[in-house]
């Protein structure tokens, strides 16, 4: 009896081995996959240094690999081409920005038509990303966080203004424009002035434009890109701190001008939200083998490195029932101490 129950016994223990050894091997496959995130910017931009370190988090969050690819000078040809270079190598997932969904759309749609899983972010619109068939879209709702802005500008008595856009090839940059203009009643193409790329060219026509509409209360800038020329301007025409500015993201010169009143807000789309949770969802449908938003955004909620990051950097994402919105937040002297502790790096 007893040299039977050591055979039994003995067979327990290698049947439980084989298990525990199958569980491991699967553990480790899941914990292995590789997903790309995709932008639109060229590598003079900055302001994506913030999404290539929370791709970079999340990475390590969730024991996945994440590549970042870009077209070097902003073509948006080159960017199709880098998504369909995507779609062949088959990636585990794949993250993009709908920069211009006319010229990406052929691209986007080849990923899900290989049925790998496709998240959309920054650029573009909630329902652009339904149509190209993505799980979901985290960013900022453009009209939304442009409006949000027009609304404190009225409140503040500002009844016309400028909105300066250094990126007029994305077409839902007029967007911003668009929702701020529609705030204060007025035409936002009348107000919205395409001022190029250069920083000179900027400045330069900024203080054109003023000089030519002398009625102008106000100034929005569609970035870093665009608010510092655009501040210098206001400069050199003694309308700096005298003329109500705000802006979209965030950089030194912009910090600056909130802690010294020149700059009333800047709007914060949170980009750091935009790296991580697309690279978090991918890597829970893979892991959990669910394509179930609600059970994902669940799971993403529950999870402590997660939070954790939130916590930390002074993030707060917004849930819908697709879709997440990183933004639109309000940075200003209340909130500037704890970002700038982060800015350029998760801020």
């Amino acid at each position: 009896m007893q040299q039977y129950r050591s055979r039994w016994l003995l067979k327990v223990l290698m049947v439980a081995a084989m298990v525990v050894s199958a569980v491991s091997v699967n553990v480790a496959y899941a914990m292995n996959e590789k997903f790309v995130l995709i932008s639109h910017a060229p590598d003079s931009d900055s302001w994506w240094n913030t999404i290539k370190n929370a791709i970079k988090q999340a990475g390590e969050d969730f024991s996945v690999t994440v590549d970042y690819r870009n077209p070097p000078n902003g073509d948006l040809a080159d960017m199709s081409r880098l998504i369909e270079q995507a779609a062949a190598r088959n990636y585990d997932g794949v993250i993009v920005s709908i920069a211009d969904y006319s010229v990406l759309k052929k691209a986007m749609l080849n990923v899900t038509a290989k049925k790998i899983p496709l998240v959309t972010i920054n650029s573009g619109t909630q329902k652009q990303s339904e149509e190209l068939g993505a799980i979901m879209h985290v960013g900022q709702p453009e009209y939304d966080a442009g409006k949000g802005a027009g609304e404190k500008a009225k409140a503040a008595g500002i009844k016309s203004f400028l909105c300066v856009n250094h990126y007029a090839t994305n077409p839902s940059s007029f967007e911003r424009c668009r929702g701020f203009a529609d705030a204060l009643g007025v035409d936002y193409k009348k107000s919205t002035l395409d001022a190029g790329q250069d920083p000179t060219g900027i400045e330069s026509k900024v203080s054109a434009y003023l000089r030519n509409n002398p009625g102008t209360q106000a100034v929005l800038a569609l970035g870093p890109d665009s608010a510092g020329p655009s501040l210098r301007a206001l400069q050199k025409m003694g309308l700096k701190g005298k003329m109500w500015f705000a802006t979209f993201d965030l950089s030194d010169e912009i910090a600056k001008g909130i802690q010294d009143g020149s700059v009333q807000f800047a709007i914060d789309q949170q980009p750091y939200l935009q790296g991580y949770i697309p690279v978090a969802v991918l890597a829970i449908m893979k892991q959990s083998k669910t394509s179930d938003v609600a059970t994902i955004q669940a799971q993403l909620k529950g999870n402590p490195k997660f939070q954790a990051r939130l916590a930390e950097y002074g993030l707060a994402p917004i849930y819908g029932p697709r879709h997440i919105s990183s933004g639109p937040g309000y940075i200003t002297k209340d909130n500037i101490a704890k970002v700038l502790k982060y800015a350029g790096q998760y801020r």
